[in-house]
């Protein structure tokens, strides 16, 4: 039903496959502070959940800024230079111009390296197998991969591919319209928030959270020598 609203046909069952494995892989992320964000806000108004889920959308400040953006700007990176119908020479070209034009910016390059996950994202060799089970690991998979291979050329350390930048190659290869890439991170959390917010309401941790961070807040701030 999501990828019919999106991309406005039902999807053939390896492409439901594919699809429902890239929203998965974006449902849950542990104790964020997208999650914080959401227990808070019902701990505070248990009345209104939709609010308390507006919330923990509203605050994935580093799943959007950084996740959802390079999930997006894989996407976009990759139709730009229109790889689909490139030939493995054409495409090794375009990753060290890609790689070239970010570490000339002197950001880090979309999709690659994560801060937890090293050294390798095991979300990433899994939906690039479950992409190619299904006959959907094309070109703009190829792309992202050497655009990594080149990235750790070129810098000289490990930077893998993380779940994001897998997730922009595949959809590529599922042909989601660029302006909507981002949403398939909002539609899967908000699905984990809800579960998140059903757990608040049998095993609650935000009110302590709350109580503590007021602690020691106060204790942080109270005057030295004062007992």
């Amino acid at each position: 039903m999501a990828f019919l609203e999106l991309m406005g046909r039902v999807p053939t069952p390896q492409e439901s496959t594919v699809f429902n494995a890239i929203l998965v892989t974006l449902v849950e992320h542990g104790i964020t502070p997208s999650a914080l964000a959401a227990r808070l806000t019902y701990a505070g108004a248990p009345e209104s959940l939709q609010a308390a889920v507006a919330a923990g959308c509203a605050a994935r400040d580093r799943v959007r800024r950084q996740h959802g953006r390079r999930c997006e700007d894989a996407r976009r990176g990759a139709a730009r230079s229109r790889a689909k119908t490139a030939t493995t020479a054409e495409l090794e070209a375009i990753a060290r111009d890609t790689v070239a034009a970010w570490r000339a910016r002197k950001t880090p390059i979309p999709g690659l390296g994560h801060p937890i996950h090293k050294p390798i994202d095991p979300r990433t060799p899994r939906l690039f197998q479950i992409a190619k089970e299904n006959g959907l690991s094309g070109a703009y998979v190829q792309l992202v991969q050497l655009i990594a291979a080149e990235a750790e050329r070129a810098a000289g350390k490990q930077l893998p591919i993380n779940a994001t930048g897998a997730i922009g190659a595949i959809c590529c290869e599922l042909g989601v319209p660029d302006r909507i890439v981002r949403g398939l991170g909002v539609m899967a959390r908000a699905v984990g928030l809800v579960g998140h917010l059903l757990e608040e309401t049998e095993h609650p941790m935000a009110l302590e959270i709350w109580q503590r961070i007021d602690e020691e807040a106060s204790a942080h701030a109270r005057p030295k020598g004062d007992g």
